[in-house]
This record gives structure tokens, sequence and C-alpha cells, in this order.
């Protein structure tokens, strides 16, 4: 199938021969004609699958050859968890958009100078791509109207009720029109997602889309115990140290930690930032162009902040602290592995992050290879099962051989690894921080 068979407008079409584009992906061969049928969406695909020009290329069709009335609001409302994604999505508009005559967006997000937004919603604007609270801001103090929106886009709904914005994207909803067009994208469609799904969409096409397992197989994924969190620090110290990684993001549970670790790699000699939500928008804005620009090496960032970074340089993902939710894994590993590259994803487990490592394996259906630094191998433990197992990986030269890995004697809430360094028993829980809620 060609993008010439889903019956998009020329103007489309050759913008996205343009982009280089010639086949679509999966959920895109599903979701436009579904969408351009008039049908509401429920889309569950993973990051990578080709989801924002699913919902993109559709809406603009909407928009080809219509002229707004003077006063009129925005037609189409794309709405994201984060900043980065809410500019990520306004760039693909533009870029699938570039033929549609007249085309003008806009986008509202936190840490962007308010009334500098203000002056661009006093021009028609066709598109608006907004995070929850900047638009409802907006929206409350009478600078948008949302009376006009024919399609209403969520991206990422899991990442936006997973920050607190439920409320918000009721009240957002509350002022659409009823009949109009509502396009869903998230993760999961299950739990807290379908049910704000059952109360915005009618009569939805349900697609889920599994990422091929061909595409993940660019992304090595290893996983590495610690006794500590000082022994944390060494593992990534060597890592970063190795002459394989380009540029690294690391991901930890907190803001603060974020902070705190990439003043300690800087300490070291590491050319490394951090990048949260409780950064201005111009810091994050100048990190990210760093970043791009391969003047900083190491990222260090919380989950909601790195979401929707797309530099083809970054050759490692570290996960310093497990992801609390396995959906977040895969958008974590996403960051490498990009523009057809290899990539190499670490996750390091403490011992009472056992649980977080099997949700993550069960998620993903992918068992994690255990690998160990030579001289830095985890402490050994008195395993909990005799049956046998091949000894973890190593990097370099030497050290001991296989650590045994087991439940601690006495210990059970720590869980414990396997003799083949993989989590043991069911009583664990995960320890940790709040995840970073990001900002409005």
């Amino acid at each position: 199938m060609t993008f010439q068979s889903l019956g998009l407008a020329d103007d489309l079409l050759k913008a996205i021969e343009q982009t280089g584009y010639t086949i679509p992906t999966a959920v895109q061969m599903q979701a436009i004609p579904a969408a351009l049928a008039g049908s509401d969406l429920l889309v569950s695909s993973r990051t990578g699958s080709g989801k924002t020009a699913a919902f993109t290329l559709p809406s603009l069709h909407k928009l080809i050859d219509r002229r707004m009335a003077p006063g009129s609001g925005p037609r189409v409302l794309v709405l994201t968890p984060t900043r980065e994604l809410a500019q990520q999505v306004e760039k693909a508009v533009q870029t699938y958009g570039k033929a549609v005559r007249g085309l003008n967006t806009a986008c509202l997000v936190g840490g962007a100078p308010f009334f500098a937004q203000v002056k661009l919603l006093q021009r028609p604007v066709d598109v608006v791509v907004a995070t929850p609270g900047r638009l409802l801001d907006h929206l409350n103090r009478r600078k948008i109207k949302l009376s006009d929106v024919e399609v209403l886009i969520l991206d990422e709904a899991d990442g936006m009720l997973d920050m607190g914005f439920a409320e918000d994207i009721d009240a957002i909803v509350a002022a659409t029109p009823a009949k109009r067009l509502t396009l869903l994208f998230s993760a999961t469609l299950d739990g807290v997602v379908g049910k704000l799904a059952e109360r915005l969409t009618r009569s939805p096409v349900r697609i889920e889309v599994e990422t091929a397992q061909e595409d993940r197989g660019q992304i090595e994924q290893r996983l590495m115990f610690a006794d500590d969190l000082g022994h944390k620090n060494r593992l990534l110290e060597a890592l970063l140290g190795h002459d394989g990684l380009q540029q690294a993001v690391v991901f930890t549970s907190t803001k603060r930690s974020a902070d705190e670790l990439s003043l300690s790699l800087q300490e070291k000699g590491f050319s490394a930032a951090a990048l949260h939500g409780d950064m201005h928008q111009t810091q994050r804005n100048r990190t990210l162009d760093r970043l791009r620009q391969g003047r900083i090496g190491v990222l260090v960032a919380t989950d909601v902040a790195a979401r929707g970074i797309d530099v083809a340089g970054i050759s490692h993902v570290i996960n310093f602290d497990p992801p609390r939710q396995a959906e977040d894994y895969v958008h974590r590993i996403g960051r490498t592995g990009r523009a057809g590259r290899e990539g190499i994803a670490i996750t390091f487990s403490g011992p009472r992050e056992t649980g977080l490592i099997r949700a993550i394996e069960r998620f993903t259906g992918d068992r994690l290879e255990v690998h160990t630094i030579a001289g830095m191998e985890p402490s050994p433990r008195k395993p909990s099962s005799p049956r046998p197992a091949s000894a973890p990986r190593r990097f370099g030269n030497g050290g001991g051989g296989n650590s045994g890995y087991g439940r601690p004697a006495g210990d059970r809430s720590a869980g414990g690894y396997n003799r083949d360094g993989h989590p043991a028993g069911r009583g664990d829980r995960a320890h940790g921080d709040r995840r970073d809620r990001g900002t409005r």
C-alpha cells in the first residue's frame, strides 16, 4: 500500500514525497482511511510507529480548500502531555501542511511567554497544539474559543492522565462542539484511558498496533544489577567512559536526582546537563539545541521531560532508575536507535527494584540480558533456586566467576535475583520517589 491509495489530497502527497516517506506504517494504513471516513479513533501504538502522521495527515486533509470565517477559532486541536512533544507535533503539522494555502499554527505550552501566545491567537489559527494546563489558562482568560473545533486529538493520552491532567482535559473538551471528530492515541487503551475514551468518543474504531519485533531489534537491551546508589554511580561512570558511547540519555525518577546526577557528572569531567519539568522553557530549548549540536554528551532527564526528543546521535539510553510504569520503558529506550541506527539501552536495578524489571519484561515480551563490568560485579547473593543458568556477560577483561544472584537470606521484601541474574520471588515492592509530573 502507498500513501496515494489512502485518499489524501494531492498537496499532502507532495509534502509526504518531499520528506522521503513512500510506504505508510501499519498505524497510518489503518488510522488515516478511518479518520477520513469520519470515524472517531482509539489507537494503541508505541513510540516510533508513525502515529504523528497518522493523525496529522487526515486532520490537514479536512482543512484544504476551506477558508476560515472572520473571528473563527481553531478547527484542529491537539493536546499533548509535554512541551517538547507539542513542539514536535507542530513541526510535523507545518512539514506536512507546507502546501496547504494559508495554514497557520500556534503552539501553546507552559514555560513560554503567555502574551506572545495571545498575540499568535489574535490572527486566524487553523491548528492549535497545546499542553492542557496552558490551554486551559488561555481558555479561562477568554483568549481562545474552541467552539469551531472539528478535530480533537489527544496524543499520548496515558501520559496526560499520569501527569494529573484529567480534570483539565474534561474542561477543555466541554468547550468543544459535541459533533467533532475525536482521535485518541495512547500506549494503552485500558484502565483510566479506557474510561476517558468512553466519555470522549462515539462508536470509535479501535486500532491496536504492536511494534514489529524487527523494529525493536535495532536496540540492544541490557540489565545491570547494583548493590546500592554508590554502585550505580560507579557503573554509570564506567559506561559513560566507554569508547563506543557517542551521546547518552540517562533517566532518573525525580527532578532533584536529575540535577544532582548531572552536576556530579560535570564535576567528573563529563559534558552533562539536566532536563526536567521545573526548568524554564528557554533553558530547556537551549539544552536540547546543545544536545542536537553534539555539545552535550550526557543528558540526565526525567520521563516527562524527555518525551518527544529525537536526536539521531544518541547511542545509549541508561535507566539509572528503572521506570515506575512499564509503558515508560518503551518511551525511554526509543530515544536511541533513531534514523535506522543501532542503539543500546541499559537498565540498572537495585535489590528493591526487581519487581519493576519483571513488569518491563512482561510488558515488552523481551528478556533483558544481564551484563556486568569486570571488577564491578554485584555482591554475591545466596541462590534461591538450584536451576542452572548461564553466567552474565561481562565487559572488559578479567573479573570473577558467576556471582550466583539470588534472594538474600532472610530478606522477604527485596525479591532478590536468580542465578542467571533475573528477579526471583514475588514479595518485592518498588520503592522510590514520585514520578516527575512535569509542569503545565
